[in-house]
């Protein structure tokens, strides 16, 4: 090796940098994703396809990002990752996750998404994507294992670009197309009569929501635009997220209310009381008007897919896209047509066209925000009622979830294996449930109890929190149970 390069493995990168790599591609703190970092990553996940003969130099790669401070430093070292390889970058902007991906799978070419999606703006990351698809759990291994060469004079001792290499002219085609997947796919002037609030604070979606809502005749409005990026998660919503949405309902009239996450694959659905949806009932309602004949879920969502009898089949997987995917494909080969897949962020998959009326909605293996506020305002106006009253159609299952912020992941471990080697503890941590009726493992602990109440705790797979999932037969008492986990969870670390 000349002195004037290094050779390094992306294992031995991820544990220099505490950069690490999986289902959401590369994540980590802002300041650990230096210009090396993420050029050595680009360049390892490029290698990775041309082993796989997926591309090759010559071909166009696109790339886009969030609105976060740190993403646009980012975004230029993944552009010279790519020019450096001998590819095409090709930038489209600032732009939702699922635009960037519709459009590259539909060119079949590979891509990158330059976010951190609801983390908070200390940290980003860089979401790998195939020509035809995410990265799948096989492929992580494969991305692990690349040897990369670079120059020791590109970056100084910081690892900062030595010459800053600037962003390609942005190409608007993947924003155009996305504009037109749903503007082609439902009817004109469908949302006629109704009002949307659009809560953009700092979602790249906003934009894309507000022509989209618009186009098919709907009376639009943004509140809440925020220039500092803001950490809206659609598992946990931010006490001042709530807040918002009542005053907001409490002052002006409308018949939905929706947001997403800051790259704009999650989607945030309130009604017309400004009451936020948990996105796994969104979901399951999305679902509906879009008559899926069967639903893959992971196991964290609530179980109100099974309960409602709506679907010919629901198959549970562990936490994350590549999972809900391999169930989705599964269910395809079993010979079933209308394959949904959704998570517990409301995040809205389709491995199979879908058609209404005609026209046709194109797959979109990767998660979406959204169809699931369009397909929820419209299934409301089909039953003739407002959006607080599609609860009416589900059977009485609440969720609630949160989670403890900066909590050693060896202690989250730890504490759960020890209630699984020993179910009788869990009625000594949790009192008044008892000993579980029911324990699954598939990811994480998800425990049932005789009474029908359910408790998952799950360490976060892409941050230093503890996640805790309640469901039982009523919202106060979802939340109240979940407070009672988290009391206990947060012992657990003071012991």
């Amino acid at each position: 090796m000349s002195e004037k390069s290094e050779t390094l493995a992306i294992v031995d990168i991820m544990a220099e940098t505490g950069v690490g790599f999986g289902t959401s591609g590369a994540r980590g703190l802002a300041e650990a994703m230096s210009d090396r970092v993420s050029y050595l990553y680009s360049i390892g996940f490029l290698q990775y396809l041309e082993k796989q003969r997926l591309i090759r130099p010559g071909d166009a790669v696109a790339f886009a990002g969030d609105f976060r401070p740190s993403t646009l430093r980012i975004m230029s070292a993944v552009a010279a990752a790519i020019t450096d390889l001998g590819y095409c970058p090709r930038y489209c902007g600032r732009i939702p996750t699922p635009a960037l991906a519709a459009y590259a799978y539909a060119e079949n070419i590979a891509s990158l998404m330059i976010t951190g999606s609801h983390i908070p703006d200390d940290r980003n990351g860089i979401k790998f994507n195939l020509p035809h698809g995410e990265v799948l759990k096989a492929d992580e291994a494969g991305i692990r294992e690349q040897v990369v060469t670079v120059a020791r004079s590109m970056f100084d001792e910081r690892g900062a670009f030595v010459d800053s290499p600037s962003l390609p002219a942005e190409d608007s085609t993947a924003y155009r197309r996305y504009l037109s997947r749903y503007l082609d796919f439902l009817p004109a002037q469908c949302l006629l009569g109704r009002r949307v609030l659009i809560y953009e604070h700092s979602s790249v979606a906003a934009s894309a929501m507000t022509e989209i809502f618009a186009g098919l005749g709907a009376d639009v409005v943004r509140r809440g635009y925020s220039e500092s990026f803001v950490p809206v998660d659609t598992e946990a919503v931010r006490s001042e997220d709530e807040e918002l949405a009542r005053t907001w309902a409490d002052a002006e009239h409308f018949d939905l209310l929706v947001s997403t996450d800051g790259d704009g694959d999650r989607p945030l659905v309130g009604d017309e009381h400004g009451r936020w949806l948990r996105g796994d009932v969104a979901a399951v309602l999305a679902a509906r008007y879009l008559d899926a004949e069967a639903v893959v879920t992971p196991v964290s969502s609530n179980t109100v897919a099974e309960k409602s009898d709506w679907f010919a089949r629901v198959l549970r997987t562990r936490i994350g896209s590549p999972y809900v995917i391999e169930g989705m494909q599964q269910l395809r080969d079993e010979g079933f047509q209308r394959v949904i897949g959704y998570e517990a962020n409301g995040g809205f998959l389709s491995v199979s066209p879908l058609d209404c009326d005609g026209r046709v909605l194109p797959a979109l293996p990767t998660r979406d925000a959204i169809i699931v506020p369009l397909a929820i305002l419209l299934l409301a106006g089909r039953h003739g009622v407002p959006v607080s009253h599609l609860a009416e159609l589900l059977p009485p299952r609440f969720t609630a979830s949160d989670r403890l912020k900066d909590f050693p992941t060896e202690i989250s471990r730890r504490r759960i294996a020890s209630l699984v080697a020993e179910p009788n503890v869990v009625a000594e941590h949790f009192p008044g449930l008892g000993v579980p009726s029911a324990v699954d493992l598939t990811d994480g602990l998800r425990m049932s109890f005789a009474n029908q109440e359910v408790v998952h705790l799950r360490p976060s797979g892409n941050a230093p929190e503890l996640r805790c999932y309640t469901e039982a037969d009523s919202p106060e008492r979802a939340r109240a149970l979940n407070n009672e986990c988290l009391g206990q969870m947060q012992a657990w670390r003071e012991q």
